[in-house]
Parts: structure tokens; C-alpha cells; sequence
């Protein structure tokens, strides 16, 4: 037990923090969480998900999602996998969106679009990246020959013959049509009695 003057020099020392916390992975975990969620709001249905369970009415989340701008930045920008959930972050700010996301409807919407932009992306990308081929120049078209000078016409064959390829194909095509059609029956048979 402790004497009444120790007990009394504690209590006119300050008291100081008998310890401070210390992340022990140093926010790794905190981080990945905050990635993993950031990236499920490029999702529509799970921002609808969110709507309906009336998380954008809690001033807390509101402030969280306000937080979470700062994945826009470029040192944080590197790890995100899916680039819409930073759009929609951004469209989340809004408090219009935010109610309009509880409607099924508007989800649906959403979903379609990003849904076509995925599909599209590629050639509106080209569109813009390729450099388009300059125009052939137009040669000056040669006088009119009378037609009496004109040579014969080639005479016209029957069909183009195939190339090897086509020739390797049929071939490979017509055997296996003319071996069951030959009578060759590649089954085991029982031997009789």
C-alpha cells in the first residue's frame, strides 16, 4: 500500500497517457478496408444496396463518403482497380443522387449505362487515339477509249477456286462425312457365340 504522501505526489504530477495507441500493421488494414469499399461503389445495386438501408440519411456516413475524396488523389489513385467507383463517389456527394439511388429504377439506369460504356469504351477510345489515314490523292482519270479498240473480255470462270486454307478445311470436313456415310463402323462388336 502506498503511503498518503506518495499518494498525494501522484496526484500533483500531470497525468500523462499510460499509453497511446500504435496501429500495429501501421494502417495496412485500415487502407485495404478503405480500398475494398471505395471500390464496391462502382457498383450500382450496392450503392442502391446503401440507399435503401437509409445509410446516405446518417450524417456520419455523409461525412465518411466526404473523406473518402482523397482516393482521387494520385499517390492513392494507382491502387484502385475499378476507375467508376470514384465517379460515383463524386455523384454521391450530391443529396439528389443519393435519394434517387433508393429508386430501382434509377439503378437499373445506372447499371445500363456503365454497362454501354464498358462496351463502347474501346472503340470511342480508338476514335480518338488512332490517327486517322490522310486522303489518297486523286489521280486524273485517263480519256475515254472508243470501244471498238477495246481488247476481248477475259472469259468468265465458273468459281473462284479456294484458297488452301478453304481446301484444308472441306477436306478435313468430307472425310468425316464420308466415313460414316462409307459404311465404316468404328464400334466394338461382340464376338458371336
Amino acid at each position: 500500500m502506498a503511503s498518503p504522501e506518495e499518494m498525494v505526489d501522484a496526484s500533483e504530477t500531470p497525468s500523462t497517457p499510460k499509453s497511446t495507441y500504435k496501429d500495429p500493421d501501421d494502417g495496412r488494414q485500415r487502407f485495404l478496408l478503405e480500398l475494398e469499399f471505395i471500390q464496391c461503389l462502382a457498383n450500382p445495386t450496392y450503392i442502391h444496396y446503401l440507399a435503401q438501408n437509409r445509410y446516405f440519411e446518417d450524417e456520419a456516413f455523409i461525412e465518411y463518403l466526404k473523406y473518402l475524396q482523397y482516393w482521387q488523389r494520385p499517390e492513392y489513385i494507382k491502387f484502385i482497380m475499378y476507375p467508376h467507383c470514384l465517379y460515383f463517389l463524386e455523384l454521391l456527394q450530391n443529396p439528389n443522387f443519393r435519394s434517387a439511388m433508393a429508386h430501382p429504377a434509377n439503378k437499373e439506369l445506372a447499371h445500363r449505362q456503365q454497362f454501354y460504356y464498358w462496351k463502347n469504351y474501346r472503340n470511342n477510345r480508338l476514335k480518338h487515339i488512332l490517327p486517322r489515314p490522310l486522303p489518297e490523292p486523286v489521280a486524273p482519270q485517263p480519256p475515254p477509249v472508243p470501244s471498238s479498240s477495246l481488247p476481248p473480255a477475259p472469259p468468265a470462270t465458273a468459281a473462284p477456286s479456294p484458297s488452301p486454307m478453304q481446301y484444308n478445311n472441306m477436306l478435313a470436313k468430307n472425310e468425316t462425312r464420308n466415313m460414316f456415310s462409307a459404311g465404316i463402323d468404328r464400334r466394338k462388336r461382340k464376338k458371336g457365340p
